[in-house]
């Protein structure tokens, strides 16, 4: 039995983050830790742009590229006049020498209007990640976002009719969370087919109003072991459509690191939930064969998150029938299991 792992392809071009710290953010959500993500406090949007031309000068000097330019961490969209066209500007000066081969940029659900974003894409903006966080009207109330289920939907409207690429990012375990929220967000998020999905579970971060509602009993962060089961659940859900699911998880980040008070924040969580995920697809197809499995090749390429972190899932595939040694990996494109 042969079978191709489901996940797209990743895309082959290189990101260049740009962090913006709460630039152009109408308000501070409860959860929000920006500084602590980034390591910046907040953005300087002049000494931003100074300090861009020049690594990108350099960068091109050197021969490097091509890149794919990606404004994170503020609200592009809400940035002041002229700072968009500006960072647009200089991107596609650089776009012209072969340095940039693309422009990104996130924002938030109601910062994003029609007539806006198609000015945007004239000037050279190719996709908007939208912090949609959740489709629920009661988390995203309890969370301070601002707007509806109904409104973030739009948004990811506006965005496509403006011609330009989707992507998502979801924030499950948010307050106000209850079970199968995040998968009925999974799967709305996956019925909108966008480019992108990025996952990222919600944490308690010293220095946010979440801090002192967790403190009071009013917040209940996930466990890592159900963060990783239910993003190993959704990640087959938005594969099936299509999606690259770019992000498990906030990125390990020192600062960051050391003010996470509470939640799933660990340095393997996009790993073991990839395994599980696997696991899950890998289970099923044993139970097509219809006996014990003598021999599993896998594709090289997983063979660094295949057993989970630390090998944790290697009891759970002997289980499953493997014996020891008949797991292997190989320089090929499928999966064959007999």
């Amino acid at each position: 039995m042969r079978f191709a792992h489901p996940e797209p392809s990743p895309a082959s071009a290189r990101i260049w983050p740009v962090f913006l710290p709460f630039a152009g953010c109408p308000h501070r959500c409860v959860f929000c830790a920006q500084d602590k993500q980034t390591g910046r406090d907040d953005a300087d949007l002049d000494a931003v742009r100074r300090e861009l031309e020049t690594d990108l000068q350099g960068a091109l000097n050197q021969g490097r590229g091509p890149y794919e330019l990606a404004f994170y961490g503020g609200t592009f969209t809400a940035l002041p006049a002229p700072w968009p066209e500006t960072f647009l500007a200089l991107a596609d000066r650089f776009r012209k020498s072969g340095l940039i081969s693309r422009v990104r940029c996130s924002t938030r659900p109601d910062c994003v209007d029609p007539d806006g974003l198609k000015l945007l894409a004239a000037l050279g903006l190719d996709m908007v990640e939208l912090g949609i966080q959740s489709f629920d009207d009661g988390a995203l109330r309890a969370s301070g976002r601002g707007y509806s289920g109904k409104m973030a939907l739009a948004a990811c409207a506006v965005v496509r009719d403006a011609g330009l690429a989707l992507g998502i990012q979801l924030l499950p375990g948010l307050p106000g969370d209850r079970p199968g929220l995040f998968q009925s967000d999974v799967r709305t998020a996956a019925g909108l087919a966008p480019e992108t999905a990025r996952l990222y579970p919600c944490v308690v971060v010293r220095g946010t109003p979440l801090v002192d509602l967790w403190e009071r009993g009013g917040y209940a962060p996930w466990t890592t072991d159900r963060a990783v089961h239910e993003l190993a659940e959704a990640l087959p859900v938005l594969w099936a459509e299509g999606v690259r699911v770019i992000r498990l998880g906030l990125a390990p980040e020192p600062t960051l690191d050391a003010n996470v008070l509470a939640g799933p924040h660990h340095p393997a969580l996009g790993q073991s939930a990839r395994a599980l995920a696997l696991f899950e697809i890998i289970r099923a197809r044993v139970r097509e064969l219809g006996r014990r499995p003598s021999v599993l090749e896998v594709p090289r390429r997983y063979s660094g998150e295949f057993f989970g972190h630390a090998r944790e899932l290697a009891p759970t595939y002997f289980e499953l029938g493997f014996a020891e040694g008949s797991i292997r990996f190989a320089e090929t494109e499928l999966f064959s299991l007999e």
